[in-house]
């Protein structure tokens, strides 16, 4: 088989000026792998050591295919004989780690596959038999119990009440410790019932995690946790779910990026809509004000009949609990559809009718806040600059400061940037000024130098 692996490498190895141990922490399997070949194991040694074919070897080297599944990284940890604890694996039941045989050829007292038994049917029941208590045990200590299932949904559930009024930062930490329980026993095989809740609470927190970095303008890291939120949704087998977090995912590139991204992934969250929705009405929504916003007239007028129709035959309740998708809610999308396609009138009376059913003490402050700054965008459309910046700048300044996050700045600064030059009076300077002060402060309380209002 060529060089063996001296299990005194993974203890006193260096890889790229580092300790090799740091990228078995991280599980990086590449750099494992480099590492190996580095040392005279071969592609076809390393692979046949873990199970995998040297073709899927060569791959992962060259980073071309990733790791992520646990019982392959549980195989590769077994195959090199790495510590289990250093990739995050655990111990196996007495602490040792198992033979090769034991946990990927089958078990020491039944021949594996392929090779002939050479025992009495006797001696063979008697080895199933101890195979299936094992199976059976194994079984049972991966389900979650019911109860403990019960009390995530719940956690999820109190965190998608209160996360529209709470400031991003305080939410984050609030869903970390949800998120590390989540993962925790996704990472133990469960049955696929059980697993399929885990997945669909994990997609709810992820994207309450990508929503909340989004506000905050931690763009990269909303985008990953969209990812995530999409991949755990269709692992969930709930279509509603998959249609859900897809039109979440699609506001991103609204704010920060390419709106034409937006119509992308609204779009797909309207392909795998089995029956409509509210999520369904989200999404068409979410297109119908891309569209807007990239000048296609016709396009988004069409898009916002859709988005009517959806609605009307679903509704939603008047619930200010994320992801649902209420009439005010409807009328916030239609607003900005509108400002963009400069329906100044059709816009003033939405955003009217939105604002009289939010109320005047709104519990989630940044929806009128942001239909104000549509507000702003209109008064510079019919050429009320002044009034524009001025109005712009009230809409920030009623915000609770943890809530002036870089979602409500960029669409301020957004009407800054639709003033003409030559019409940029005293308020708008005071609404840039305001801005940067305002982003200064932002840079502040994520320091840790001043404490978020709870």
């Amino acid at each position: 088989m060529g060089v063996q692996v001296d299990p005194s490498w993974w203890t006193s190895g260096v890889w790229e000026g580092r300790p090799i141990r740091d990228f078995l922490e991280r599980r990086d399997v590449a750099a494992t792998f480099r590492f190996l070949h580095a040392r005279g194991v071969s592609y076809g040694t390393i692979a046949a050591l873990v199970g995998v074919s040297p073709n899927r070897a060569a791959e992962i080297t060259k980073g071309k295919r990733q790791v992520t599944a646990y019982d392959v990284l549980e195989r590769i940890a077994v195959g090199l004989g790495v510590p289990r604890v250093w990739m995050g694996l655990g111990q196996d039941g007495t602490g040792a780690r198992p033979s090769i045989d034991r946990e990927v050829e089958g078990s020491a007292d039944f021949p594996p596959v392929g090779r002939p038994a050479g025992g009495r049917p006797d001696e063979v029941i008697t080895a199933l038999a101890r195979l299936r208590t094992g199976l059976d045990e194994a079984l049972a200590s991966s389900t979650v119990a019911p109860r403990q299932l019960d009390l995530i949904e719940e956690a999820a559930g109190e965190h998608m009440r209160i996360y529209p009024a709470a400031p991003p930062g305080v939410m984050l930490s609030r869903l970390a410790a949800e998120c590390v329980e989540v993962q925790t026993l996704s990472w133990r095989r469960q049955p696929a019932a059980v697993q399929a809740r885990l997945s669909g609470t994990a997609a709810l927190l992820a994207t309450m995690c990508a929503d909340a970095l989004m506000r905050l303008g931690s763009v990269g890291e909303a985008r990953l946790w969209y990812r995530t939120a999409i991949h755990a949704a269709d692992d969930s087998s709930d279509s509603r779910l998959r249609v859900l977090v897809r039109a979440q995912a699609a506001m991103l590139p609204y704010y920060f990026g390419d709106p034409w991204q937006t119509v992308v992934l609204a779009e797909a969250a309207l392909a795998v809509t089995a029956t409509p929705s509210s999520s369904a009405a989200l999404a068409a929504a979410g297109r119908a004000r891309a569209l807007a916003r990239l000048g296609s007239a016709e396009q988004a007028r069409q898009a916002i009949l859709q988005a009517r129709q959806l609605f009307e035959q679903v509704g939603d309740d008047d619930s200010d609990t994320a992801f649902r998708f209420p009439m005010k809610r409807m009328l916030f999308y239609l607003s900005g559809a509108s400002t963009w396609l400069g329906d100044t009138s059709e816009a003033y009376q939405v955003q009217d009718e939105a604002l009289r059913l939010y109320g005047p003490s709104p519990s989630v402050p940044i929806d009128p806040a942001l239909l104000a700054l549509d507000r702003s965008m209109c008064l510079v459309h019919n050429r009320r600059t002044a009034e524009a910046a001025a109005s712009a700048l009230d809409a920030i300044a009623t915000l609770p400061e943890a809530q002036r996050t870089e979602i409500v700045l960029t669409r301020a600064s957004d009407v800054v940037s639709a003033i003409p030059a030559r019409h940029r009076g005293s308020e708008t300077t005071e609404l840039t000024d305001y801005v940067r002060a305002c982003r200064e402060r932002a840079r502040t309380l994520a320091a840790g130098t001043a404490a978020l209002d709870p």
